[in-house]
């Protein structure tokens, strides 16, 4: 029964011809030792047979993922034994290093070419044999996971690589033309002093020598770094910009379509009753420092403005805004103002101050004959002329101070002067604007910022401001006005007595005391072009620094 019951022999592996490395004699004890392998075989061939299976097919596959079979060379031979039968043939083979079993010759080889060999091999036999270590299915996932995060780290730190130079660049847009305006002065006047003729070596007596050899101040000289660098830490940032760009396009779309629902609902279809939306103040003049939280537009009527129509306004805002912004924004209206107030919720928290007005509300004589009875809640009159006035200021800065060169940069860092220093936080921002244009408009050339500023504090300190000046003129009214009208004595001392300081320390290198700021380090072309001095030069300006600083603390 127990014959029938293990039907063991198979046709294929019998029949296959098998080159054996031991010798063709067998010792008798390794022949009894052969039997009695067969016979253990006979009673654990059916369980074995499955699990030979597997491990060459494991094998086979470790070899595989290692490379191509024709690119390993077997290694191990020794360590591999054939277990004959009786008869003396090959019925399968047993690696002692592995310590694993498998009757097919492929098999063997394949075995040999495995991964699994190999490694065995090289941790038992030779440790310098090369073999491929690879991860588990775990670490290899966990690696492939974190290439891939490396992979998107490094995009993203390229977008925000790029979009941080796109910012700076547009940024220090005006600096970098300011820069090529002066290249471009410079070889102009560099040519025309080529172009002329050289002076003679010995003039006569009262012959008038040209002069060719004048003093050009340097594009890079310090009083034009610190006020760029200064420019710099003022000017706003990327999302204060895009913050008030989104709020202030919010607001004029949806006054817009404020407009539209106004002139649907008049029965008689006329003329909008909301004529347009123009931008004033600091915005429309480009003058926005960092931390400025609040813009001005001004919304013209057809007709003299109303408390009702401003609430009208006020309480369509909120519902126009929600149709086409998903940002959170509060509309409050102050009649008493003329203007309604939109506040967004969004950080950077920035705000939007609408003024409403319209031409009507001057004063004309010629119209006054035929003039009709204005409505009972009419909004307030002088506010309204004010709203005017400031649309007037937008459109003149826009033709007058924008084009010109170093006029912004300096009116921003004297805005920042003025926020900075009480003295001069009375000086009227309108005034301050007007009087830097013509202090540089009057120019014989065009100037650097250093210069500008150099200039208009001089101006300053000549006591143009003072009350017996000649005043300041303002350019935007029909009858001769004062834009210093508002601004009292003591004011006008105050703001000319720190203007004169301010001027002292420009003399002695010290701008950044007057700017707010550290000072900075020489640049190395002021270095090399700088004259030499002597030992007793230097003690003394050290000690005159120190006397200038207690000047200027008992000043302030």
């Amino acid at each position: 029964m127990a014959k029938t019951a293990a039907p063991v022999k198979r046709p294929a592996p019998t029949k296959i011809p098998v080159i054996s490395n031991k010798p063709a004699s067998v010792p008798a004890a390794a022949v009894t030792a052969a039997v009695a392998a067969v016979v253990a075989a006979k009673v654990e061939e059916p369980m074995q047979q499955s699990a030979q299976k597997m491990e060459s097919l494991s094998d086979n596959e470790d070899s595989d993922r290692g490379g191509g079979q024709g690119d390993i060379q077997p290694v191990g031979h020794d360590y591999v034994e054939e277990v004959r039968n009786v008869d003396g043939k090959v019925i399968r083979f047993h690696c002692k290093l592995c310590e694993c079993s498998f009757n097919d010759p492929n098999a063997k080889d394949m075995h040999l070419k495995g991964r699994r060999h190999r490694l065995q091999y090289k941790k038992k036999v030779n440790p310098e044999l090369p073999v491929e270590i690879k991860p588990s299915n775990r670490a290899r996932k966990l690696q492939e996971s974190k290439l891939k995060k490396q992979k998107q780290k490094a995009v993203l730190k390229r977008q925000r690589d790029d979009e941080q130079r796109w910012h700076m660049e547009m940024r220090r847009y005006e600096e970098d033309m300011y820069w090529r305006r002066m290249e471009e002065e410079q070889m102009y006047w560099g040519e025309q002093r080529r172009r002329m003729a050289p002076p003679p070596l010995m003039s006569r007596p009262g012959m008038p020598v040209p002069p060719l050899l004048t003093c050009v101040r340097r594009p890079d000289s310090p009083d034009d770094r610190h006020i760029m660098a200064k420019h710099s830490t003022i000017y706003p940032v990327e999302e204060e910009l895009q913050a008030v760009q989104r709020i202030v396009s919010h607001s004029e779309r949806a006054l817009k379509l404020v407009s539209d629902t106004l002139l649907d609902k008049e029965t008689p279809v006329s003329t909008r009753l909301l004529k347009g939306v123009m931008r004033v103040g600091i915005l429309a003049k480009g003058l926005l420092l960092r931390g400025d939280r609040n813009v001005e537009l001004i919304l013209l009527t057809a007709k003299k403005p109303t408390i009702s129509l401003l609430k009208n306004i006020a309480k369509q805002l909120p519902k126009e805004l929600e149709t086409f912004s998903e940002d959170q924004y509060e509309v409050q209206a102050h009649p008493e103002e003329a203007n309604i107030v939109i506040f967004s919720s969004k950080e950077p928290k920035m705000q939007v101050t609408i003024s409403l007005t319209s031409p009507l509300m001057r004063e004309d004589t010629a119209a006054e004959k035929d003039k009709q009875k204005d409505p009972p809640d009419l909004l307030n009159k002088k506010k309204c002329l004010e709203y005017l006035a400031a649309l007037r200021h937008a459109k003149w800065f826009q033709a007058r101070a924008n084009g010109l060169q170093s006029c912004v940069i300096v009116i921003r860092v004297l805005r920042d002067l003025c926020q900075r220093v009480p003295t001069w936080g009375k000086l009227p921002g309108w005034a301050m604007e007007l009087l830097v244009e013509k202090v540089i408009s009057s120019a014989a050339g065009p100037l650097s910022p250093g210069e500008a500023m150099r200039r208009v504090l001089e101006c300053i300190s000549t006591g143009i401001l003072l009350p017996d000046g000649p005043g300041l003129m303002d350019p935007c009214e029909k009858e001769p006005t004062d834009a210093l009208e508002t601004l009292k004595s003591q004011a006008r001392e105050d703001i000319t007595a720190s203007a004169q300081h301010a001027l002292r320390l420009l003399a002695f290198r010290q701008i950044h005391k007057v700017l707010g700021m550290e000072s900075l380090p020489a640049s190395k072309a002021s270095a090399r072009n700088r004259k030499r001095r002597r030992d007793g030069s230097e003690t003394g300006e050290g000690e005159g620094e120190g006397k200038k600083d207690k000047k200027e603390e008992t000043d302030q």
